[in-house]
């Protein structure tokens, strides 16, 4: 079997805080291989955003505890120096950030930022590196791209800002790229543009793509493979196909029965999934979506539930049976 390009086992995360520690990670296990898209899903809250970012080291390590294991091509990235850590990131892992506004510099322009990126990570002189910049920007679609290498950040709408810094992101060729909410704030036509174009990386650099999302719309256009986060955990995980056709986690039918039908009648108001997800710290005993399932049993309120087995996998006391007779049937058209 051929090695995972990352693999995560067992991540967890917690905080110091006045009142002791405070667990926001737990127990979260995914792994990617080279060229595929792994799509994380869930709720604002749930963990998505703050497992990768601890992968990269991105954490304030003064009040920070991150356990588990996490290894890149092999290599254990929780015990890099933070030396090899910035010399790993950008080069050999690339992040695109949820708000292009705030990533980016905004006395900098964008030409220079990128090529600040690039002469970090290779020997190149200043003038390559500016017009790789400009080439980059280029091939991520931008109209006139030596003229946009000459602005500012707040001189760009926000879809180019987004493109900007997926040019950024792609300087030197990384083998996987971690997108962060690259959609969130961009109108319908962009938010396309933004998915085709990271597809067209796939295609053209070989990387593979760890896609931070709460829209399955987007999930099920991109994913191969989706894992879904509750309350700082794993809950499920498989071949999107699998998820999608056949979803196992009450959680997971209640994110795809927000999707608006594509055929059939719609409905004149999408369900939702009713209360909200408990406070980091305040995850109650047993199953933490228990107080919000419609098909929670006695033990899900005491009991916290296991993995099931290898492939598509579930956090749920539910038996196949029991999951037949709960889930709901506009789920099928969904």
């Amino acid at each position: 079997m051929t090695e995972p390009l990352l693999d995560i086992r067992n991540l967890s995360v917690s905080f110091a805080t006045e009142s002791g520690p405070v667990t926001a990670v737990q127990d979260v296990s995914l792994s990617v291989a080279q060229g595929e898209i792994v799509s994380v899903v869930g709720e604002s809250g749930s963990g998505k955003s703050l497992s990768l970012l601890s992968v990269l080291g991105l954490h304030d390590p003064r009040n920070t505890t991150v356990g588990g294991t996490v290894t890149f091509r092999g290599q254990s990235l929780l015990d890099l120096p933070p030396k090899q850590m910035r010399h790993l990131r950008g080069r050999d892992i690339a992040f695109i950030s949820q708000d292009p506004m705030t990533a980016l510099t905004p006395v900098y322009s964008i030409g220079d930022q990128i090529a600040e990126q690039i002469r970090a990570h290779e020997r190149i002189t200043a003038w390559a590196a500016q017009a790789r910049a400009v080439q980059l920007l280029a091939d991520v679609g931008i109209f006139a791209p030596a003229d946009t290498a000459k602005r500012y950040p707040h001189q760009l709408s926000g879809g180019m800002r987004q493109r900007a810094v997926i040019a950024m992101a792609v300087s030197c060729n990384p083998a996987l790229l971690i997108a962060d909410e690259p959609t969130t704030a961009l109108d319908t036509t962009v938010q396309a543009q933004v998915l085709d174009l990271l597809r067209k990386l796939r295609t053209d650099y070989g990387s593979a793509i760890v896609l931070i999302t709460h829209d399955m719309g987007v999930v099920a256009e991109m994913a191969d493979k989706v894992v879904v986060m509750y309350a700082g955990r794993v809950v499920e995980s498989g071949p999107a196909a699998e998820v999608f056709t056949n979803p196992l986690h009450p959680y997971t039918w209640g994110l795809l029965g927000s999707i608006p039908p594509l055929t059939g009648t719609r409905p004149r108001r999408l369900p939702s999934i009713p209360g909200a997800p408990p406070m980091v710290g305040r995850v109650p005993a047993g199953c933490a979506f228990a107080p919000r399932c419609p098909a929670r049993l006695g033990v899900c309120s005491t009991e916290p539930p296991r993995i099931g087995t290898p492939g598509h996998t579930a956090l749920c006391h539910l038996t196949d049976s029991q999951r037949a007779t709960a889930r709901p049937t506009t789920l099928e058209s969904a």
